[in-house]
């Protein structure tokens, strides 16, 4: 992989923060899968996430297979951020993002797993139990589903999320071999 053709090209896209890091740095909790389980709507009802991605120690375990990861973020402006349908409105610009960045990756690397913001959103209505996803090329993993605590990654990795005034931080996680 080229890593400074990456970040060449990666320059060209809004990104606010990046950093390149090894798999074994990510840190994967079970209490960030309990936020999951009692605090999310989502949970049982997308292939984005639990129990559809697997136990956040088969997550981790997928997640060691790549030899690299890329963490970014994208920030975006809202009038008020208690208002969810604002916030969330935000967030498709953030995964084309991520869909373009990752494709610049595939075309450096064999294999990416991307991970992203909240639950996938393609569809409606997912499919999920019964039937498999109707968009597995645009659907990314929730990182939270993977068990993965992206504060503590993102002070791991020196990127900043605590922004003023309005301000949203989506963040993505590619990895890659």
């Amino acid at each position: 992989m080229d890593q400074q053709k990456l970040e060449t090209q990666i320059a060209q896209f809004p990104v606010c923060e990046y950093a390149f890091l090894l798999p074994q740095e990510i840190p994967f909790l079970e209490e960030v899968r309990y936020i999951c389980r009692t605090e999310c709507p989502q949970y049982a009802r997308s292939w984005s996430c639990p129990p559809a991605v697997g136990t956040v120690e088969e997550c981790r375990a997928r997640c060691m297979e790549y030899t690299g990861g890329f963490l970014f973020t994208t920030v975006a402006e809202v009038r008020d951020l208690a208002d969810l349908a604002e916030t969330l409105a935000t967030r498709m610009e953030h995964e084309e993002i991520t869909r373009e960045i990752r494709d610049l990756f595939r075309r450096e690397c064999a294999e990416t797993l991307v991970l992203s913001t909240e639950s996938c959103a393609v569809c409606e209505q997912c499919a999920y139990p019964d039937a498999p996803c109707r968009h597995p090329e645009r659907m990314f993993p929730c990182i939270e589903s993977y068990g993965i605590l992206v504060t503590k990654l993102a002070e791991n990795c020196g990127i900043c999320f605590m922004n003023e005034g309005n301000v949203v931080t989506w963040f993505s996680l590619i990895l890659y071999r």
